[in-house]
This record gives structure tokens, C-alpha cells and sequence, in this order.
């Protein structure tokens, strides 16, 4: 059973998918699913995990024998697991095994541990997929074991050894890192300890030798409930425990910045009188560091996305939403010189980073402290950043760093014989380039510093 608005990714569970209707996502179950969807509806199971924020809340909107139709709480802004920070890829992994274990414990299972199933909605992970749970068979060992070691476990323990880079390995391996890649990039003493000896080795050595995709499905007898709760717990010990144990030059960005004191506060004043002006409710800071502007802004902003390329610093600002419950907050990895690309079959099953910004539609866009490397780093031109910019921006406030600014210095004095190729960098080829693109409201020196902020509007 299909529908002609079906979803471009909603395609590999037979049980249902997802299609837009009206501009909203809504949810075709199919006949095949209606026995353990009702199982489900009727235990209570689906109240019990909306009331805790575990499973997307979806009401139904119509009930045949032929299809039943829900419609989940529209997510305005999706991010896939290759975006998410070490300490949000931690989070995806224990909701998922905290769903697991509650789902043992009312008779159920999950089908699907992809990691693709959960987003950060309101300031926590939240399990999207409600069609991937099952009616539990007794002494059936978990279907999706595998799949979950492939998707969660696996890339944190790359992460955990060769860098929170590694996560981004799940953009190629959409179904998952294959274990005989994770078994041999792994150091060789991870062989001498236990856990990941038996959860990533010895179940690589298991598929090497029987050479089949067999789901998860383990070629034991069986598992008893009991035994398979303590792989579980097991899992959710070791996983809780991991740290990521890298340093990066702008995980502490603010707290060796240039700017004054007065500097900062006059900057932060300005972008918070031109928000305040705009009226903005969704906004992205492009480069956004730690989220420390964000919090300066004190317009009732209903919601702001927040990327940076540097892992501890979208860690660091995810820790603090989550200590000062800032749900209006979405943290997440973004390289502005490389973005998300379409990916999966027909590059259609994830899009890319521009594609869903486009969609989103941001009231405003900050580009703070970030055009410099844009330029001096990816030797990206004022026209093709202004174009990028404008592809979503409805209105941008840029802050721009003229020469004189010793970051601006440090870029230029590692370009050796080549620096004289970037004189055009200044604020009169800045300001030119960007003005083919956008209108100028206003700009503003902040003083104290070499940096001049822009507000401009698309043209």
C-alpha cells in the first residue's frame, strides 16, 4: 500500500509510513500492523511514553480496515545522528535502551534500533518511530540487537578512541557501521576487555563466519527475558560511563575571546535590539559556538537553532540546556564548509543540512564571529558566502572582523605567499559583495574591538 504524497525515506517497514499532507507529516499504519498497533493503544503502552516524553506524541485521525491514519507532534526542525554531539549520540543510545527494557516490561520489543529513529525535540531525545515495536515472543532473543550495536554502540566507541569525527562515519553507513570495520579499527587491547570483546568482536567474528544478515537475530537457542535484560543493563552501564576525552581550540572560544567586557555587553545589545525589532520567533546562529549569544538574547524567541562545527562546544551547550531546561534550544554539529548532503537511496532518504533550513524558514540568521574562517579557512569568497547565506536567510545579522583583528591575523599569517591573494578582504569587498544579495539596514561598530556587526535584509 502506498499513497502518492509518501515520504521519500518512509520506505522499508511494511508495516506503514509517513507522507505530508496539507503541510503536515501524518502516519499511514497498514493492515499488517493493526493487531500489535492496537495491542499497543489498548495497554496503555503509547499513554505511559508520551506522558514521559519518550515517544513522539501522535493523536489518530482515522481508523478503516485499510489504513489507520495518526498524526505526530510536527517537529519544525530535524537533525540525523552524523549532527548530533558525543553527548547527544549518549543520550540517543540510553533512550533507546530505556525504551527496550519498558517495552520487555509490558510484553513488547523493539523491532528497529536505528539511530535515525530518535530526534532532539524540546531539549531531549525523543524516539520518533511508532511502528517498531512488537509483540515480545518468549525466549526470542532481541531482533535488533545487531542493528543497535551498528548504530549506537559501535560509533561511540569509535568516538571514544579515535574522536567525537568518527560519528560522522553514520552519514556513510546509513544502515549502520559494519561490525568487521568497527571490530578491526578498534585498538587491539579492546580485545582483553570483556564488554566489547563479546558485543563488538566476538559478534563480528560471528557474522564473519556464518555470512548472513540475520537482523540482530542470534543463532542461540533462545534468551530468556531475564537474560536479555541483562545484555541491556549491561549496555546502558557501559554506554552511561563513556567520556569523550578530546580538546579543541573553540570548546572554550568566549573564554579567550578579544572583546572587552564593554565590547561584549555593546554587542550583545545590538543584536538583541534588532531581534527585538524583527519580532523574530525562529532563529539559527550559524558558527553559534557554545550558544553564549543565544542566552544573551532576551526576545521571546520560541526557538533557536545553534551549530558549530567543534564537538565540545555543541556538547557544552547541550550540557547546559539540559542543567537550565532551555527546551527552545537545539544544538548541533554543522561544518559550514561542508554541510549535510542529500543521502540514501535516490539521495532522498536524508536531507541535506540546506534543504531542511530552507524549510524551517528562520525569522533571522546570526553569523557571529564566523565569516573570517569561512574566508580565510575554506578560501570561500564574500559572494559565495553571501549566496549561501541568502539561500535561507530572510534577515542576517553578520559580524564582520577587518584586518586589524588578531584572529583575522592569525588566518592571514598562515597563508604564507600566498596572503597577498586575500587582500580582498576587507569590510568595502565585504560589504559590496553582500549587497548584491541583501538590502542594509543598519551596521554598527562595536567598540573596543575590529569588528563591525551588519544587519542586512534578502533583497
Amino acid at each position: 500500500m502506498s499513497n502518492d504524497n509518501q515520504h521519500s525515506s518512509s520506505f522499508r517497514d511494511p508495516s506503514g509510513f509517513i507522507f505530508e499532507e496539507n503541510g503536515h507529516v501524518k502516519r499511514q499504519i497498514n493492515p499488517i500492523y493493526f493487531d500489535t498497533y492496537n495491542a499497543l493503544k489498548k495497554s496503555g503502552f503509547f499513554k505511559s511514553l508520551f506522558k514521559n516524553e519518550l515517544l513522539i506524541f501522535h493523536e489518530e485521525l482515522f481508523n478503516s480496515d485499510e489504513k489507520i491514519i495518526i498524526r505526530p507532534e510536527q517537529i519544525s526542525f530535524i537533525t540525523y545522528p552524523y549532527e548530533w554531539s558525543f553527548n547527544q549520540y549518549k543520550e540517543a543510545a540510553l533512550l533507546t535502551l530505556k525504551l527496550q527494557k519498558y517495552s520487555l516490561s509490558k510484553g513488547f520489543s523493539l523491532k528497529d534500533a536505528t539511530a535515525f529513529n530518535v530526534v532532539f525535540n524540546k531539549g531531549k531525545a525523543q524516539f520518533i518511530d511508532t511502528l517498531s515495536f512488537e509483540v515480545y515472543e518468549e525466549n526470542k532473543p532481541w531482533r535488533a540487537y545487531k542493528q543497535f550495536i551498528m548504530h549506537f554502540l559501535g560509533p561511540l566507541i569509535l568516538a571514544r578512541f579515535h574522536g567525537s569525527q568518527s560519528l560522522k562515519l553514520i552519514s556513510n553507513f546509513i544502515d549502520g557501521i559494519p561490525l568487521q570495520m568497527l571490530s578491526t579499527m578498534l585498538p587491539i587491547q579492546t580485545k582483553l576487555n570483556p564488554f566489547l570483546f563479546t558485543n563488538i568482536h566476538l559478534l563480528a567474528k560471528f557474522e564473519a563466519k556464518h555470512n548472513e544478515d540475520y537482523k540482530g537475530e542470534s543463532k542461540t537457542k533462545g534468551l530468556s527475558k531475564k537474560g536479555q535484560i541483562n545484555i541491556i543493563d549491561s549496555l546502558y552501564n557501559y554506554i552511561k560511563k563513556l567520556e569523550l576525552k578530546e580538546t579543541s581550540e573553540w570548546g572554550t572560544y568566549y573564554s579567550k575571546t578579544n572583546y572587552t567586557d564593554d565590547a561584549f555587553i555593546q554587542k550583545s545589545n545590538v543584536i538583541n535590539t534588532w531581534i527585538k525589532n524583527n519580532a523574530s520567533k525562529r532563529i539559527i546562529d550559524v558558527g553559534g559556538n557554545d550558544g553564549t549569544f543565544v542566552r544573551k538574547i532576551i526576545a521571546p524567541v520560541e526557538e533557536a537553532l545553534v551549530a558549530d562545527i567543534d564537538n565540545n562546544a555543541v556538547d557544552y551547550n547541550y550540557k547546559q540546556l539540559k542543567l537550565n531546561n532551555e527546551t527552545h534550544i537545539l544544538p548541533f554539529v554543522l561544518d559550514v564548509l561542508n554541510p549535510s548532503a542529500n543521502i540514501g537511496f535516490n539521495n532522498k532518504e536524508r536531507f541535506s543540512f540546506l534543504d531542511r533550513i530552507k524549510a524551517y524558514a528562520p525569522d533571522i540568521t546570526l553569523a557571529l564571529a564566523v565569516i573570517h574562517h569561512i574566508t580565510l579557512s575554506g578560501n570561500v569568497t564574500f559572494k559565495m558566502s553571501a549566496e549561501f547565506f541568502a539561500s535561507f536567510s530572510k534577515h542576517l545579522i553578520i559580524e564582520f572582523p577587518t584586518r586589524e583583528d588578531s584572529w583575522v591575523q592569525r588566518l592571514l599569517n598562515t597563508k604564507g605567499e600566498f596572503k597577498e591573494h586575500f587582500n580582498f578582504y576587507n569590510i568595502e569587498e565585504f560589504e559590496a559583495s553582500y549587497l548584491k544579495y541583501f538590502d542594509l539596514k543598519e551596521k554598527k561598530k562595536i567598540d573596543g574591538s575590529h569588528r563591525v556587526l551588519f544587519y542586512f535584509e534578502r533583497s
